[in-house]
């Protein structure tokens, strides 16, 4: 008994053992979660795939194509059946009232004489009024309408031209958010080495610190030296770690750009080293100018503008054709066989009509004012094009311009750099001997922290404007 009471026991604290250790691995992992890791090309994809905005461009160009795959039906004739069964209130049908008169002839000229004369006259009267079936009609109708004018080969075209409108915007609205998120991209890699730097300066503070109290202890430098040590050490520390909340707060927000759930963690690989590239701005003109999606955009606006004007124009001057076709079966009486030639009768017609608006050739009528209306927005539209051509070319040239400058400050900055550490260096091996003061450490290490920064900023602008240029062109260099 007491050796099942210790093994009771002993499995009651391996339970509660293996539980700990259970319930301790799940907070540790709800503590740390598993981070997502992202190059600048798979932020880039994953934005374009979870973009609701570019979910919603894409719906609306499915719905462009499935109406210029069916363009063709606007020459598909209208063909409408339909049935009806009716009741006449009174019955206008001479047809049935003849039939009730001749059948009462008919019994009084068969009739014996005497007194059947006057059941005779009963019979004619009760025969001569109309009986239910008489107020009944099925009436049939099948019924074919084709109508057709010159402007609806325009209204095709126009059709595909819409499509092709959206297929540009949407290509626009991608390539903007590949950019946008690039550049995003590239932004919180600069601030993440800002913040290197910033925990690198932190922790030259809290080393120079350290050593001032051991040379405050043993008597080298004064306590004003290692109080300075200490008062630069703390006033770093609220900088940092506003730092670090700044980046935390900026990722959340990336992830949630990219379409990532709310609390994902993130981790960017990649560096700001720019590959410099040499372009000329007149080639790239040249080139790719008219490659510029602005500019194809409002090329299509003019086409679709133009088949509006030509289908205005075809509809004003050239008349419209209508066929139309129907067949009409009416049954005379419901009571008989509905598909006997003597019961049925066809009230259905063929018919073409050529029709056409005489006053919309008026120069005065509203349709001539809209025409002369539609030709001064191909007028603007089209001046609109000069105007987007000439920004382009000078947004290419200044960027142009931008990379090159940018390229130079690079190249300067980094001797900046080299020449910044150097003196950091003796700066800070001439404290430790006690040549110099702390300030002086303190001025160099700003110095350095700046040229580190600057020429990281630098590189981030050529970065950024090589993505604005690639973008302008509408192709990659």
């Amino acid at each position: 008994m007491k050796r099942k009471v210790k093994n009771v026991l002993v499995f009651m604290v391996l339970s509660i053992f293996s539980f700990g250790l259970v319930a301790e691995s799940l907070s540790s992992e709800s503590q740390n979660p598993e981070k997502m890791i992202l190059t600048v090309d798979e932020a880039t994809n994953y934005a374009i795939k979870n973009s609701r905005t570019l979910k919603v461009s894409a719906i609306d160009v499915e719905i462009a194509k499935l109406k210029k795959d069916n363009a063709w039906n606007v020459f598909v004739p209208s063909v409408q059946i339909s049935g009806t069964m009716s009741r006449s209130n009174e019955v206008t049908d001479s047809s049935a009232m003849m039939e009730g008169i001749m059948k009462a002839l008919s019994e009084m000229m068969t009739s014996t004489p005497g007194g059947g004369s006057s059941g005779s006259s009963s019979d004619t009267s009760t025969s001569s009024e109309p009986k239910e079936a008489d107020h009944w009609k099925a009436v049939g109708n099948v019924s074919v309408n084709w109508n057709f004018s010159f402007a609806l080969f325009e209204a095709y075209r126009t059709t595909v031209s819409n499509y092709e409108a959206g297929l540009i915007s949407y290509e626009q609205s991608v390539k903007q958010t590949e950019r946008d998120v690039k550049k995003m991209f590239y932004g919180m890699l600069l601030m993440q080495e800002n913040l290197k730097l910033q925990q690198e300066m932190l922790e030259n503070a809290k080393m120079r610190m350290e050593q001032a109290a051991i040379s405050y202890r043993n008597g080298q430098v004064p306590e004003l030296s290692y109080l300075q040590a200490q008062v630069t050490y703390e006033n770093k520390r609220p900088t940092v770690l506003e730092m670090e909340q700044t980046i935390a707060q900026q990722m959340n927000t990336f992830a949630f750009l990219l379409g990532l759930p709310y609390g994902t963690k993130l981790e960017l690989v990649g560096t700001i080293e720019p590959e410099f590239i040499t372009v000329d701005s007149n080639e790239l003109v040249e080139k790719y100018l008219t490659n510029r999606l602005d500019v194809q955009g409002l090329y299509k606006n003019i086409e679709l503008v133009s088949h509006g004007l030509k289908a205005s124009t075809l509809q004003t001057y050239t008349p419209a054709l209508a066929l139309s076709y129907g067949f009409q079966p009416v049954v005379m009486d419901i009571t008989k066989n509905w598909f006997e030639d003597e019961n049925n009768m066809d009230n259905g017609s063929f018919s073409v009509t050529l029709a056409w608006n005489l006053t919309n050739i008026l120069p005065f009528s509203s349709n001539m004012v809209s025409l002369r209306e539609t030709k001064k927005n191909l007028e603007k539209l089209e001046l609109s094009v000069v105007t987007v051509l000439q920004s382009g070319e000078m947004e290419i040239a200044s960027l142009v311009d931008k990379l090159k400058k940018c390229e130079s400050s690079i190249s300067a900055m980094e001797y900046n750099v080299e020449l910044a550490e150097k003196a950091y260096n003796m700066t800070y091996e001439a404290y430790r001997v006690g040549t110099t003061e702390i300030l002086d450490v303190r001025d160099s290490e700003s110095q350095l922290s700046q040229a580190k920064l600057g020429l990281l900023n630098e590189k981030y602008t050529y970065l950024t404007t090589l993505l604005d240029l690639e973008y302008a062109i509408n192709a990659k260099l």
